[in-house]
């Protein structure tokens, strides 16, 4: 029988679904992505994405299932503004949402571009509105009102953003917030953590401090990875109950990033048994066309979407993947290939591979060898890969069997 910590595509610590762990879970049951890579993605330094990149990009998404995409700020540039209309105008299937400045006139270039929604972002921590922004907070107040208000008069699904919000007084940061509820309006709320700055256990205080004051409104994670924690502080929102989920394609973002894409969905799919609307057979393609578009880099082991991911190349680990075939391959990692869209596994020849690794190349090359020459073949890729500081590719290994069973 399956249990749900362990199926033929995965298995992960029983603990993960012990009642000690998830009696005080509260998911719900349409947890929804918002995809930011094309706004808030290409903030990171350095990465620029024109108007027919963000639009593949966007077919992508689609493709995968995301509910929602964020398609840019209209603002930015007339790139921008057109990558925007063209997402919206396609008709793609998730909802399309622009980001706009607290400011009326940025609300009409989204309602221009034909969106369905709009995230309006204010500073909501005193400190940066004097400091950054050389306001006085009241003025902060007055923007979120008004730009809301004109943002439902547009038709457009409101999302309330609150830049530093996790630095924030709290006592002003709910102030700010129910002026806005009150006087100006939001169909959701995203609580922002710009620094990410927070540990779990302060999401944890976060989410349930705006619930205990804003009931039944519907609340967003917006996470950011300056300390590592951004998916992982997500999923602590979502298990209180958060509906909505910021997340971009291979974590990128301004600074550190936020939540990655797949590795939120992945987690709870196999992690809390709690399916999304994405098709997680999709994400390695699509993060290989972020990386492409955007010229972004990734370590090969990066979680989900690392090209070297399934590659063995220790000698015990590679001796576990000859063993355990077929189902018994979740022995040797915690999720099949198949579940991300990846390659299958190889075995792959360094300084840390063994005897074993080197016969199956061998056989795989139609080579034989004695037991004194595997050893000394051994060796030589040791040696190499040494020298190289790498793997060996197929044609260097040729190159050192021809000549070590010549000699």
């Amino acid at each position: 029988m399956t249990e749900p910590y362990k199926s033929k595509n995965w298995f992960t610590s029983p603990w993960n679904y012990v009642s000690e762990v998830s009696r005080d879970y509260h998911f719900s049951k349409a947890i929804q992505l918002h995809d930011i890579t094309l706004r808030d993605g290409e903030q990171q330094a350095g990465l620029v994405l024109r108007a027919d990149d963000k639009v593949a990009i966007a077919e992508k998404l689609a493709e995968a299932g995301v509910d929602r995409i964020e398609a840019g700020m209209p603002a930015v540039s007339r790139d921008d503004e057109k990558a925007i209309r063209e997402i919206a105008r396609r008709k793609l299937g998730p909802k399309v949402f622009a980001f706009a400045r607290c400011l009326v006139e940025d609300v009409k270039r989204a309602e221009d571009c034909g969106v369905d929604g709009v995230v309006i972002e204010i500073p909501s921590s005193e400190h940066i509105i004097r400091h950054a922004y050389g306001w006085e907070p009241e003025k902060a107040i007055d923007l979120s009102v008004k730009a809301t208000q004109a943002a439902k008069e547009a038709g457009l699904f409101t999302v309330f953003f609150t830049i530093d919000a996790s630095r924030a007084d709290l006592a002003w940061l709910l102030k700010l917030i129910g002026y806005v509820a009150k006087e100006g309006h939001m169909d959701a709320l995203s609580l922002v953590d710009t620094m990410g700055a927070c540990s779990p256990g302060a999401i944890r205080y976060f989410v349930r401090k705006v619930q205990e004051q804003f009931p039944g409104t519907q609340l967003e994670a917006h996470f950011h990875n300056d300390y590592g924690l951004a998916t992982a502080n997500t999923l602590e929102a979502l298990a209180l109950g958060v509906k909505v989920a910021h997340v971009s394609v291979c974590g990128i973002g301004e600074r550190a990033g936020g939540a990655a894409l797949e590795d939120v969905v992945l987690a709870l799919k196999t992690l809390y048994g709690v399916e999304t609307s994405v098709k997680t057979e999709k994400l390695f393609d699509l993060c290989q066309e972020v990386l492409e578009r955007t010229g972004h880099r990734v370590p090969d082991n990066k979680s989900i979407c690392g090209k070297g991911l399934f590659h063995v190349e220790s000698g015990i680990p590679a001796t576990w993947l000859r063993r355990c075939q077929g189902e018994l391959v979740t022995e040797v990692f915690p999720m099949r290939w198949e579940l991300m869209g990846q390659p299958e596994p190889s075995i792959v020849l360094g300084k840390g591979s063994g005897e074993e690794s080197v016969k199956q190349w061998l056989t795989d090359l139609g080579a034989q060898a004695t037991p004194q020459q595997l050893t000394k073949i051994t060796l030589m890729v040791k040696d190499l890969s040494l020298a190289k500081k790498g793997l060996i590719t197929r044609e260097e290994f040729a190159a050192l069997t021809r000549w070590a069973l010549e000699s």
